[in-house]
């Protein structure tokens, strides 16, 4: 462990010494500056008294609320332009990646396309602008609903519509504001980190207002803080287990000529022969992706019935209530969670699957004449590995479903702990967040630091 420590706080220095790497890590933090400034300044038309009031209540809104809140850096308790943060974003990106396998004229697009990462980011680009205003409407409705005097004056009628125009068009400008920051990071600041930054941000922001909240009380401050650290600590090992977790599957490349014709006879390999290198398949390959995708899934029935919480007609606004009772975590049913569990845990697999056939294994092995032992065509090599991974998928689907709902789970342990139910929401869902983000900040510096020629092997583990 000591060892460990020590390579991180040598990869530190390494990187401070670095002065294009130390710039970049610069203007990354300046960026992320800026993004938290614009997180302050609130969107127009908005009633401080009634969002107070609401975001005071711990009842209200339940876990949608703070699942927004937790995307969007904890931007919602004052309603800013930021609110929605970089989630349109990521929820256009997934629509997309999940689009292209399912079309096929898509595909067959981007197949001819010399650079089918541009193609995708500009599709994203023009999907993130109408999911946003999309979301702007949704999120105003839903806080009107759910507060008792509207937070946002919000209608088209004749004399609401130019009024809700702008906040739209704030709202929207705000998002996108946002998803360019995070696309200056990655560019000019850490590659490839910019929007996961963001997010992380928010996230980070959030833990010292979360930690006065729980030493407020004078009764039980220091039994939950005990609580939340233990959580936490519990938590952060789980988070580095179960991403580190992976099979290697061994794989015969075509520089060994003696290699492939033992491995072709079926007899060991000789002292002549090169071994075979291994193809690492993850335990978690899908990520923080799943919890997105299922809370954004879920809600989408919570926003939808929004339109309806006033409705003349008696049983369509009892079904309106109904819906954003137990759908948005705000009551003691165990409806949700058990709901939200089951989703994360399909999606981990359908995500997965999608990400695994894009990557097409067997035909890259295949075009470079590399080999699995017993599976000589690209189809069977392909079938192999995507049996293996669908089966070290299961105990990272499940995983992930346990993250979820582990609010949920803390609060039947110990009861108390549904007062800071916010607060745990963070440290397990949060928490993924920013593990994996740190991981990647930190290989990311090491990539950039063997590129400029620094010799020394640091593993960051």
């Amino acid at each position: 462990m000591a060892q460990k420590v020590t390579s991180k706080w040598r990869l530190v220095r390494l990187m401070w010494n670095e002065r294009d790497i130390r710039n970049r890590v610069l203007i990354s933090l300046v960026l992320l500056a800026i993004y938290r400034l614009a997180a302050h300044v609130p969107a127009p038309g908005v009633d401080h008294a009634a969002l107070a009031a609401l975001t005071s209540n711990a009842n209200a809104g339940g876990n949608f609320l703070g699942f927004l809140d937790l995307l969007s850096g904890g931007t919602i308790s004052n309603f800013s332009l930021l609110s929605m943060g970089v989630y349109p974003y990521i929820t256009a990106q997934i629509i997309i990646q999940l689009l292209v396998p399912i079309i096929p004229a898509l595909e067959e697009k981007l197949k001819n396309s010399r650079d089918s990462q541009k193609v995708m980011e500009k599709w994203t680009y023009y999907l993130a602008v109408p999911m946003a205003a999309l979301s702007a409407i949704g999120q105003i409705n839903l806080f009107n609903s759910f507060a008792q005097t509207p937070i946002v004056a919000f209608g088209f009628s004749s004399g609401l519509l130019l009024h809700s125009l702008t906040i739209l068009i704030a709202m929207t400008a705000g998002t996108m504001f946002a998803i360019w920051l995070g696309e200056l990071i990655s560019e000019y600041g850490i590659r490839g980190q910019g929007l996961s930054l963001v997010i992380f941000a928010g996230i980070v922001s959030r833990m010292p207002s979360s930690l006065l909240r729980i030493l407020g009380d004078e009764q039980t401050r220091w039994v939950m803080l005990a609580f939340t650290l233990v959580v936490i600590t519990l938590t952060i090992i789980a988070i580095v287990i179960v991403q580190e977790g992976s099979r290697h599957v061994p794989v015969f490349y075509p520089h060994s000529q003696a290699s492939l014709k033992a491995m072709q006879s079926g007899r060991k390999l000789g002292q002549r022969a090169q071994p075979p290198r291994d193809l690492e398949l993850r335990v978690n390959m899908a990520g923080m992706i799943p919890l997105i995708f299922a809370s954004a899934l879920l809600q989408f029935p919570v926003i939808l019935a929004s339109f309806f919480s006033k409705s003349d007609t008696t049983w369509v606004q009892t079904a309106s209530v109904w819906v954003q009772t137990n759908l948005s975590g705000s009551g003691d049913s165990a409806f949700y969670w058990i709901l939200y569990f089951l989703m994360v845990v399909a999606f981990t697999f359908f995500y997965t699957t999608v990400l695994f056939d894009q990557q097409k294994y067997g035909e890259n092995l295949q075009r470079i004449g590399a080999k699995i032992q017993g599976r000589y065509t690209a189809k069977a090599a392909q079938d192999y590995l995507k049996s293996i991974q669908i089966k070290i998928t299961l105990p990272g689907a499940i995983f992930l479903g346990i993250v979820a709902i582990l609010p949920f789970l803390l609060q039947l342990i110990y009861p108390p702990a549904g007062q800071s139910a916010g607060l745990l929401l963070v440290s397990s869902s949060g928490l993924l967040i920013v593990v994996g983000v740190v991981r990647d900040t930190f290989r990311n510096i090491e990539a950039e630091l063997k590129i400029h020629g620094i010799k020394e092997s640091i593993l960051v583990k």
